[in-house]
């Protein structure tokens, strides 16, 4: 026969079981039973708790990982936004150094008053409006809108330079200023015939000078000839292009060949007194058109 003898602080005393009585026994078992369904209901429902828990968890992560994503893809485009403006600024700061040059040099060749165009500092602005942040999207737009500004300002001060420098290049190529030192002995028209033959028309001028002096071209041109010929000895014609033409004779030496291109002001021969001359001097003609013209009033022009 087997007894249990149960003590516990419940009890008031210890209590012994004889599993000799069926009873008893049934008991007991039942006892140990329950103690083991309950052992394990509870264990049962830890481990589904836990399991909840975990799903809890791998929720929260990937959403944590998915708001991640959308950070580091929203930084990246806000970074090709930013990068995409700091290209177009920096274009258009080199359009700006672009239209500036050619302004401050237009201004120069235009001749402008110091300070009328001032490329060096910004324009004032002002007003009374209230200012509020600005969207990726305006400021781009107003990049285009600024690049199509420069852009038309651009072609306008191209035209602008093209007709500064068509108008420096025909200022050029008309005769202004004396060929050579001295001054005028004899002028354009009917004069008396240096030789004692009577009264004759002088189709130029005669500019007293030393012989060797410089003869230099009174605007661009080219040589169209330069040679002797009668009458007029050592003799240098230039076609300037525009309808004008000048001749340089009784030269004692001419430095340039036909087809030479010559500069306002270059050095094209020396005074003398070949051919038909009394002495040294130079004579200077001009052609306006094929039609002679009096020189004077060009000589008296100041070349700008």
């Amino acid at each position: 026969m087997m007894n249990v003898i149960i003590a516990a602080k419940f009890l008031r005393a210890p209590k012994k079981l004889a599993f000799d009585q069926p009873k008893v026994a049934g008991i007991a078992l039942g006892a140990i039973a329950l103690v083991l369904a309950t052992a394990f209901g509870l264990g049962y429902l830890a481990r589904g708790a836990n399991g909840a828990a975990l799903q809890e968890i791998a929720r929260m992560q990937s959403q944590l990982d998915a708001q991640a994503l959308e950070l580091a893809q929203a930084r990246e485009e806000a970074q090709r936004e930013v990068n995409a403006i700091a290209a177009r600024v920096g274009e258009l700061q080199a359009q700006a150094n672009r239209l500036n040059a050619l302004g401050d040099r237009l201004t120069r060749v235009g001749k402008l008053k110091d300070g009328e165009f001032n490329f060096g500092e910004l324009p004032g602005q002002g007003g009374g409006e209230t200012a509020g942040d600005i969207a990726a999207g305006d400021l781009l737009a107003s990049l285009d809108q600024l690049q199509s500004q420069f852009d038309h300002s651009g072609r306008q001060l191209d035209v602008l330079e093209a007709l500064l420098f068509d108008q420096d290049v025909d200022a050029k190529r008309t005769p202004s200023g004396m060929p050579a030192p001295g001054y005028i002995v004899s002028g354009y028209g009917s004069r008396n015939d240096p030789f004692g033959r009577g009264r004759a028309h002088h189709m130029g001028i005669d500019i007293d000078a030393n012989g060797g002096d410089p003869i230099t071209s009174a605007a661009d041109g080219v040589v169209s000839y330069s040679g002797w010929r009668n009458g007029y000895g050592n003799t240098i014609e230039i076609d300037h292009g525009n309808g004008f033409k000048t001749l340089y004779a009784h030269n004692a030496a001419n430095l340039v060949k036909s087809g030479d291109v010559v500069r306002a002001g270059q050095l094209i021969g020396k005074v003398g007194s070949t051919g038909r001359s009394t002495g040294s001097h130079l004579h200077f003609e001009i052609k306006l058109d094929g039609r002679q013209v009096n020189p004077r009033q060009y000589l008296d022009r100041v070349r700008g």
